[in-house]
C-alpha cells in the first residue's frame, strides 16, 4: 500500500503539470496532431474540437513559447511514455561525490602512496578528490614550504586524473580538488 502510495507521488511530481483539455485558457495556441504534423496556429476551441473528433485529448506541452504548443495525444499514453523517458534519464545519470583525503605536513613517503592509491581508487570510480593539508600548532609558521607535499600527490596521480582547483590556503589547511582525465 505503502509503495502504490509512493509511486504515485513520484508520478505526480516528475511529470510537469500539464494543462489538458478545457484546462487551457490560451487564445490561440499552435496545435500539432496525432501523427506529429502541424496543424497551424489556431483557437484554443478549435483545437479542443480537433481533439474531440479523435477522441482523445489535447495536452498543452509548451505553455512558454510564443504561443502555447499544444498536442493532439491520448494522455495517458503520453503520461505513461513520459515517465518511462523520465525513468531511464535517472538511470543513465551519474552522481559524483567529492571524496577527502587528509595529510599533515610531515607525512612519510610510504604514507603518502597509501593515500595516492585511496585517491586512485576514488577518482577510478569517476568521483571527485578533495586533498587537505591540514596544519596544526608551529606547522603554520611553514606553510608554503609544505605545498610540495599537495604538488606531489597530484603529479602521482596525473596519468588519472587532471588538476581541477589548484592547491588553495583556507585558514589551517591547503586544499587541492582533482577530477578524473577525461579522454
Amino acid at each position: 500500500m505503502l509503495s502504490t502510495f509512493f509511486i504515485q507521488f513520484l508520478e505526480d511530481k516528475t511529470i510537469s503539470e500539464l494543462l489538458i483539455n478545457e484546462q487551457i485558457r490560451e487564445k490561440e495556441v499552435r496545435v500539432i496532431g496525432k501523427d506529429g504534423e502541424q496543424l497551424g496556429i489556431m483557437s484554443a476551441a478549435q483545437a479542443q474540437k480537433l481533439a474531440d473528433d479523435a477522441e482523445v485529448d489535447l495536452v498543452m506541452i509548451a505553455p512558454t513559447a510564443k504561443p502555447p504548443v499544444c498536442r493532439i495525444v491520448d494522455y495517458g499514453k503520453f503520461r505513461y511514455e513520459q515517465m518511462r523517458k523520465e525513468k531511464e534519464a535517472r538511470k543513465k545519470q551519474k552522481i559524483v561525490e567529492l571524496k577527502e583525503i587528509r595529510l599533515s605536513p610531515n607525512i612519510e613517503s610510504n604514507d603518502l602512496n597509501t593515500k595516492v592509491s585511496a585517491a586512485k581508487k576514488f577518482i577510478g570510480k569517476g568521483d571527485k578528490v578533495k586533498v587537505t593539508l591540514r596544519f596544526r600548532g608551529r606547522e603554520m609558521a611553514h606553510m608554503a614550504s609544505s605545498k610540495h607535499i599537495l604538488d606531489d600527490f597530484a603529479a602521482a596521480l596525473e596519468d588519472v586524473a587532471v588538476v581541477e582547483k589548484p592547491a588553495k590556503v583556507e585558514g589551517r589547511s591547503m586544499t587541492l580538488v582533482l577530477a578524473e582525465k577525461k579522454n
